[in-house]
């Protein structure tokens, strides 16, 4: 049996493309990685890199569907296999090596703070994790659940609203 992927050292080859693979969720997180990665840098060659990142971001973003900003603190390793309807607010916080499934929002609810996912958290399709909630890591959020509360490291939440059933 193969040992889950680390909650605290990123997974990069999880990001990678395989050489003609057709996988704009991929495609989408490597503008993003590019864009930050040249946002801060000086010179005119990396002004002129940030904007082809920006770029290729609005077109990878029409292409699969996903509302993620590109001043998103996201992990390395994170997995988009359908990213169809992921919508991520700026100030949610995705730890490393977690899968987020088509439909996921990390959001806002009312004034409050955005959500922290731990490392190497599932997200469920269609889940919705709302308000400044803390995911520990290697929890599970089962798919269409609502997440309002904290949910401990390791543990299984699921339902409207979600509920811990093991952790």
């Amino acid at each position: 049996m193969q040992n889950p992927p680390s909650s605290e050292v990123p997974d990069w080859a999880r990001e990678a493309l395989k050489p003609g693979e057709w996988n704009p969720g991929k495609r989408l997180l490597a503008s993003l990685r590019d864009y930050q990665r040249h946002a801060a840098a000086p010179g005119a060659w990396a002004q002129l890199r940030k904007k082809w990142a920006v770029l290729r971001h609005r077109f990878w973003s029409a292409v699969s569907g996903a509302d993620i900003p590109l001043n998103c603190q996201i992990g390395g390793g994170l997995l988009l296999p359908h990213p169809n309807g992921v919508v991520i607010h700026p100030g949610a916080r995705i730890g490393v090596n977690c899968l987020l499934f088509q439909q996921v929002t990390l959001g806002t609810q009312g004034d409050g703070g955005a959500p922290v996912l731990g490392g190497h958290v599932d997200v469920g399709a269609g889940a919705k994790i709302l308000g400044g909630v803390t995911i520990g890591a290697h929890a599970v959020i089962g798919a269409n659940a609502v997440v309002l509360q904290d949910v401990p490291p390791g543990a299984v939440a699921v339902g409207v609203p979600a509920k811990v059933l093991a952790g």
